[in-house]
């Protein structure tokens, strides 16, 4: 009986660490703005989400399977919370608000050498838009507003679905990249792969100073869509400053884009100040010469944090267009006019 009584103990001991070795997180962000924006001489005024930082809700999970090697997984779904309607208008899938986890849905194994990632993920030649621009990819301010797949029909500027994704191991002395390949499930025209992804990032950070490079190019069914960037952040304390420079092309057609932004804490708030100019190159297929279609963006946004989950903003941007560019704050922009707006929100996390 006693015996019993100790395998049973002993098999509770083993069953309880390997429980322990597993977790499920649950998490998630709402934010919500009221926006009134101005695309030439006509105004729109709405409650809209994502405008300091994206909507979502997910689980993820790892499992220690011993010997340095773990498993994990990642399932996120964007939410356009002013309606309750999934998928948060997130780009990159053919419909995207049939994709529940359309955010991300990766599964991975990590080890000392680094980490193999499969799934919908998002391309490392998004990541310098994110990380080296003060507004990430989200509000009025934007960099993304005055960028452009140039009518390639590329749907890989942020993600890609059936991806392969590797990641440098941690412990590099501050560098760290990452490379990803879209396998070839789709055809265009004359049997060419359509979007195909393949792309990959390179940095450093160490104390203040974050640097990086990223390049991606995606197989359409025409030409190829190539966008490469370069960014840079040095927090001096009292201010992060930020640079990044993006180029994206298409066949003879050219968008480069230049930024410089700044965060400056202020109290339990933060002000961010922004400014963008993109320079178009090029002709388009169609025959429309685009070297005048330039546009510059000016931008600021005040932040409070009630907590450290939730946070009171309000913001500020405008667009100026020329030639016939028609950037704007909410993608409906007027040739050639200016694109501005406010808003005021809240975002909470959990």
């Amino acid at each position: 009986m006693k015996k019993s009584l100790i395998a049973v103990a002993v098999l509770g001991a083993f069953a309880g660490a390997a429980s322990a070795q597993s977790s499920v997180t649950l998490f998630g962000l709402v934010d919500l703005s009221l926006n009134s924006i101005k695309n030439g001489d006509t105004t729109l005024k709405t409650l809209d989400s994502n405008q300091l930082n994206s909507n979502r809700l997910g689980f993820k999970g790892t499992e220690d399977l011993g010997g340095g090697l773990t498993a994990g997984f990642w399932l996120e779904a964007g939410m356009s919370n002013d309606t309750g309607a999934a998928g948060g208008n997130v780009g990159n899938t053919a419909n995207p608000l049939q994709s529940l986890f359309n955010r991300r849905s990766t599964v991975s194994l990590t080890s000392s050498m680094g980490e193999i990632r499969l799934g919908r993920d998002y391309n490392p030649s998004f990541w310098n838009t994110v990380f080296f621009d003060v507004y990430g990819a989200n509000g009025l301010g934007q960099m993304l507003n005055l960028s452009s797949t140039l009518d390639s029909g590329a749907t890989t500027l942020a993600r890609s679905n059936n991806s392969v994704g590797y990641f440098l191991p941690s412990g590099l002395g501050g560098v760290y990249g990452q490379a990803q390949v879209a396998l070839q499930e789709n055809t265009g025209g004359a049997g060419l792969p359509q979007n195909r992804y393949t792309g990959g990032r390179l940095g450093y950070a160490a104390g203040p100073v974050d640097v990086a490079v990223g390049y991606g190019v995606t197989k359409t069914a025409s030409a190829d869509f190539k966008l490469i960037n370069i960014g840079a952040s040095y927090d001096f304390g009292m201010a992060k400053v930020f640079g990044l420079w993006n180029k994206s092309e298409f066949g003879n057609l050219q968008l480069k884009t230049y930024a410089l932004s700044v965060s400056v804490p202020l109290g339990q708030g933060e002000v961010k100040a922004g400014y963008v100019a993109a320079d178009a190159v090029g002709t388009s297929v169609a025959g429309v010469n685009t070297d005048n279609n330039n546009a510059k963006q000016m931008s600021i946004q005040y932040i409070y944090n009630l907590s450290k989950r939730t946070s009171l903003y309000t913001g500020y941007s405008k667009i100026d267009n020329d030639g016939a560019a028609t950037f704007s704050l909410n993608g409906a922009g007027v040739a050639g006019k200016e694109s501005s707006g406010y808003n005021f929100g809240v975002k909470h996390s959990f």
